[in-house]
C-alpha cells in the first residue's frame, strides 16, 4: 500500500469532517481541529494549469483558520534545470517577508518597555537622531539637503513614512546615489521627504531591525531565533542555510524579454554576520504560516504567545490616516514589474502590513492585511473570514504577471471555497 501523505491526511480528515458534520473539536490527528474543509480539487487544477502551460515553473500554497491548516498544495519543479520537484518542505527566499517578522520583534519591545512607538528613534540609534531631508537638485544637479522638522519614529518606520525609499521604486534616490558614489560628504541614505508626510516603500525596515538589536542587545538572527521563530517551531526561518536545507531550496528563475523562464544559479552560501530587518531570510511555506496563524490568533498558537491581542489588533489598524500606500513604480524593469495589487482599491498600512480598506473582487474582505517578497512569494491575512493564505515561487521580475495571476487564482479559491 502506497502510504498516506501528510497532504492526504489532511484533506480526508477535512471531509470526514465536512461529510459527517463532526463538530471540530471532536477530531484528532494532522489536520484538527478544522471549522470547515475547503474543497481542494478545483484549486489544485488552476495551479497544476499554470505549471503545465509554462506560466511558472512551481509554486508551493498553504492556507489555514487560526488552528489548522485547510490547504496545502506543491506543484512544479523547484529547479527547472534539473527537474526537481516541489513540495512543502521547499526551501525559499522570502525577502521583504522578513519586514513582518522584525515588526513583530520591535513590537515585543514595546510591550517589554524597551522600545516605545512615538518617541524619537534617534533616542535609541542616534544615526537616527539628525535626519537630512532631500529638498531638491540645484541646477547642475548637486542635491540640496536640509535638516528633518519633525523627529524619526518606530511607528513611522513601520508604517514606511519615515521618508526612507528604495531606489528600485524611487528615481528621486536613483538620481541622488549617482552623486553620492562620488562624494562621501553626502549622507549615504537620506529622507526622500519629512517624516509622517507621505508614504514610500524603503528601508525603515533594516533601521527597526538594528533598534531591536541595540535595545535588547543581541543580534536579529538571536532575537528572531529566541523570541518568535524558536518558540513557533519555525525551524525552517533564518538567514542562513544548513546543507540540508540547501538540497530543499528552491532556484531562482528570470524571465526573459520573450517571457521564457531561465534558472539561475544558487546564491553562494554564506554565514552573515550583519542581519537585515528588511531583507535576506529564508523560510518555507509551512513555517511561514505559522507566523500568520499566531497573528490571526490574537497573537498565540499552540500555547505559545508572542504578541497581546491588543498589540496585534494595533498592527491591522490604518496608521497613516488618508495617505495613499501600495503603489510602486519600477526604475529597474529587470527586477521588478509596477506594482499596484488591487487597482481602484484603497490602500493603507499598519504596523507591519499593507490593508485594503475596500474588499478584493472574489477576494479577500476589507481590512485584510498582506505583503510581499522580492522574488514573488506572497501572504495575506483576512481577519473578518478567520482565514491566513501563503504563496511562493521563486521568480523575477517582481510583480510578475503570471505569478500574481497564480496568486489571484489561489485566493479565489480559498474565499469561495470558504463562502459556499
Amino acid at each position: 500500500m502506497k502510504p498516506i501523505t501528510r497532504r492526504d491526511a489532511l484533506l480526508r480528515t477535512a471531509a470526514v469532517a465536512s461529510a459527517s458534520m463532526i463538530p471540530a473539536a471532536h477530531l484528532t490527528g494532522i489536520a484538527a481541529p478544522l471549522t470547515k474543509a475547503v474543497h481542494s480539487e478545483g484549486i489544485d487544477r488552476a495551479l497544476q494549469a499554470r505549471v503545465r502551460a509554462g506560466k511558472i515553473p512551481g509554486v508551493v500554497a498553504m492556507a489555514a483558520n487560526a488552528q489548522s491548516v485547510i490547504y496545502e498544495g506543491a506543484f512544479g519543479f523547484r529547479d527547472m534545470a534539473t527537474a526537481s520537484r516541489m513540495s512543502t518542505e521547499t526551501v525559499f527566499r522570502i525577502a521583504s517577508m522578513v519586514k513582518l517578522l522584525t515588526s513583530v520583534a520591535a513590537l515585543q519591545l514595546v510591550e517589554r518597555g524597551k522600545l516605545k512607538l512615538d518617541e524619537p528613534a534617534g533616542n535609541i540609534d542616534p544615526t537616527l537622531g539628525s535626519p537630512q531631508v532631500l529638498a531638491s537638485f540645484d541646477a547642475k544637479g548637486v542635491p540640496q539637503l536640509r535638516p528633518a522638522q519633525k523627529p524619526l519614529t518606530l511607528r513611522k518606520l513601520l508604517t514606511h513614512t519615515s521618508g526612507f525609499s528604495y531606489p528600485l521604486w524611487d528615481p528621486n534616490v536613483v538620481r541622488y546615489l549617482k552623486v553620492a558614489r562620488s562624494n562621501p560628504s553626502f549622507p549615504r541614505t537620506p529622507l526622500m521627504f519629512e517624516p509622517g508626510s507621505r508614504w514610500a516603500y524603503g528601508g525603515s525596515l533594516d533601521r527597526v531591525g538594528r533598534m531591536v538589536e541595540i535595545a535588547d542587545g543581541q543580534s536579529l538572527d538571536r532575537y528572531f531565533s529566541d523570541h518568535i521563530t524558536g518558540p513557533l517551531g519555525m525551524n525552517d526561518t533564518g538567514f542562513s542555510l544548513r546543507g540540508e536545507q540547501r538540497a530543499r531550496q528552491a532556484r531562482l528563475h528570470v524571465r526573459d524579454a520573450n517571457g521564457k523562464l531561465l534558472p539561475q544559479p544558487l546564491e553562494r552560501p554564506n554565514a552573515p554576520k550583519v542581519f537585515s530587518g528588511g531583507g535576506g531570510i529564508y523560510s518555507t511555506a509551512p513555517d511561514y504560516l505559522t507566523l500568520l496563524q499566531a497573528l490571526l490568533n490574537g497573537g498565540s498558537l499552540r500555547e505559545t504567545r508572542i504578541l497581546r491581542p491588543e498589540t496585534v489588533a494595533l498592527m491591522s489598524e490604518n496608521q497613516i490616516g488618508d495617505l495613499t500606500a501600495g503603489i510602486l513604480k519600477t526604475t529597474n524593469p529587470a527586477l521588478s514589474n509596477d506594482v499596484d495589487f488591487f487597482p481602484g482599491v484603497e490602500l493603507r498600512w499598519g504596523l507591519g502590513h499593507m490593508i485594503n480598506i475596500d474588499p478584493v473582487p472574489d477576494g479577500r474582505k476589507a481590512g485584510s492585511l498582506t505583503w510581499a517578497g522580492l522574488f514573488n512569494t506572497y501572504y495575506w491575512i483576512d481577519p473578518t473570514m478567520r482565514i491566513v493564505g501563503v504563496i511562493m515561487m521563486q521568480i523575477l521580475p517582481f510583480a510578475d504577471r503570471q505569478a500574481l495571476e497564480t496568486y489571484r487564482q489561489f485566493e479565489r479559491g480559498i474565499c469561495h471555497g470558504l463562502s459556499t
